[in-house]
């Protein structure tokens, strides 16, 4: 049963957080598997600690916490993008969105997007992007519901496929 939202707290973490929020990184990537991600939990998890303390450092994460156990049940990251490219938007990415199951289905996740989006408008950022796997039918409906619409499709295909087309004469 989802626990109410109204208990739950959406703040900064600080780096007494980092071992939470990387238990968290690594239960996201577990659920991803189911979704097709190639990203693999465990293996990655030096990787997403040093990552997550420079999003905590750099104030680019906002956490749920639950005052009860006093410990994050949810997390989102974000950047302001900046690319190689002169582009005619400036682009806010969120990059993870996560909550801990028990507390799914009582907009800890909309709480945690509202602070991100807020920050990223607060940056400058014109237009929000968000990425999510093609098979993640929830979290797209959680983003579609918020506005957000496809952009850009990431399409990929084994290198050993017999769909492979040849050119004009080959």
């Amino acid at each position: 049963m989802a626990r109410p939202s109204a208990s739950i707290r959406v703040d900064r973490p600080t780096m007494q957080d980092l071992d939470a929020l990387v238990d968290l990184w690594v239960a996201l990537v577990a659920d991803q598997r189911a979704h097709d991600t190639h990203l693999l939990a465990e293996e990655n998890r030096s990787t997403a600690r040093d990552v997550l303390s420079q999003y905590v450092a750099t104030e680019r994460v906002f956490v749920a916490r639950d005052p009860v156990r006093d410990a994050p049940v949810g997390f989102v990251m974000y950047h302001v993008e900046s690319g190689l490219y002169a582009e005619d938007v400036q682009r806010g990415v969120v990059d993870n969105v996560y909550v801990e199951g028990g507390y799914r289905s009582a907009g800890v996740g909309s709480r945690l997007l509202d602070a991100a989006e807020d920050d990223l408008r607060g940056a400058g950022a014109d237009v929000l992007g968000i990425s999510v796997m093609a098979g993640n039918d929830r979290a797209r409906a959680l983003y579609e519901s918020r506005g957000y619409t496809v952009q850009r499709y990431v399409m990929e295909k084994p290198t050993e496929s017999d769909t492979q087309t040849k050119g004009d004469g080959e």
